[in-house]
């Protein structure tokens, strides 16, 4: 009888020993995971304040994303609002006809769901009201906030080095001389901090002690700064982001590209294909999977960006390079938690669409070409 209950409890144990062993991963990330955000959740609903002895919470309820989005904070969060034009319609205009398209295909085609319908038309919302706001802050008199700062980072930032990454992939998947050295090279900036290249960049930028300060005075320019200037500021983050960013694409697409069906590829030169023809025929099929899947790795990481604008201009000058993870950093800082929390969110809400959409509508046809 002892043994009989020796083997029920180990086969019991066998059957439960998945569950059993994932276990403690899943008590890891309700504890390190879920729990903060259950936390911050209530922070963005409550004021925080110090007290003798420690501080005090009260529950205050939306009272804190009604002061970021149209209260004392609005300008810090979505910016001001300039005037629109023909150029500002058009391009609203333009995207809403994009919008109307991809929708009206999703019900034409038959088999619309319920939650496909309802998230297709939460995230044309988003899109939409995100386009707006980005039109109306970049307008004449407009001045934009941590919102249209971040997505320029995010879009902008992204296609930049997914376009370099591809192309130095293409050139080193090539059989030329010295593309291994290449391949090392173009992989060192991943391995240096975002805090020491937000350093470095701001080392190699300065105009009166720079590397580069001798060549800038030789055009007549030594006086100018591009840290007073919104948009070279914004074009600065942009470019130690890049350089930063791009081998990353270039390693994983660098990958793909070397694992692409190499017998069509030399059947197509037989047939005198042209290399665009090769690219995209073969090459492109073959790799858009990997690229759909690293573009939304990226996207993810982009809109935690913080530490580059942080250390490089401060997120200045004024708001101009401030993005919602530094903002919410800010706020942080002095001790405003509700309204951290608050932008926090904000974002988490924001980057959720973004990404869910961006697997909807592009990793996953890219996936059919595996099939």
């Amino acid at each position: 009888m002892e043994a009989a209950h020796g083997q029920g409890w180990a086969e019991r144990l066998d059957r439960r020993s998945g569950g059993i062993m994932v276990l403690p991963a899943v008590i890891v990330l309700l504890c390190f995971a879920i729990f903060p955000l259950i936390i911050s959740a209530y922070l963005a609903l409550s004021r925080f304040a110090l007290a003798p002895g420690g501080f005090t919470l009260k529950f205050i309820g939306l009272t804190n994303f009604r002061k970021v989005l149209v209260g004392s904070q609005q300008y810090h969060l979505l910016g001001q609002f300039g005037a629109f034009g023909l150029v500002q319609w058009l391009s609203v205009g333009l995207v809403a006809a994009g919008l109307l398209v991809l929708l009206g295909r999703y019900f034409t085609r038959g088999g619309p769901t319920v939650l496909g319908t309802v998230g297709r038309l939460l995230a044309a919302a988003v899109a939409m009201g995100l386009t707006m706001l980005a039109v109306a802050t970049v307008a004449p008199g407009g001045v934009p906030g941590t919102v249209v700062n971040t997505l320029l980072y995010v879009v902008v930032g992204v296609f930049v080095q997914f376009a370099l990454g591809l192309g130095l992939a293409l050139l080193c998947g090539q059989p030329i001389r010295g593309r291994n050295f290449f391949r090392v090279v173009f992989f060192i900036p991943l391995m240096v901090t975002p805090v020491g290249i937000a350093y470095t960049f701001r080392m190699l930028a300065d105009m009166q002690k720079g590397p580069f300060a001798p060549l800038v005075r030789a055009f007549g320019v030594g006086e100018w700064s591009w840290a007073t200037e919104a948009w070279s500021a914004r074009l600065m983050v942009l470019i130690g982001d890049t350089w930063q960013w791009t081998p990353f694409m270039f390693i994983v697409l660098l990958a793909a590209v070397e694992n692409q069906p190499r017998d069509q590829v030399e059947a197509a030169q037989l047939d005198g294909a042209s290399g665009f023809q090769i690219f995209r025929d073969i090459t492109w099929p073959a790799i858009a999977p990997v690229a759909a899947t690293v573009v939304l790795i990226r996207l993810i990481e982009a809109f935690k960006i913080i530490d580059l604008p942080n250390v490089l201009t401060g997120g200045g000058p004024g708001l101009a390079t401030e993005s919602m993870t530094l903002h919410s950093f800010i706020s942080w800082r002095t001790q405003d938690l509700g309204s951290s929390a608050a932008v926090g969110y904000m974002l988490l809400f924001i980057s959720t669409i973004v990404c869910v959409s961006f697997f909807n509508f592009v990793v996953r046809p890219a996936r059919r070409f595996e099939a």
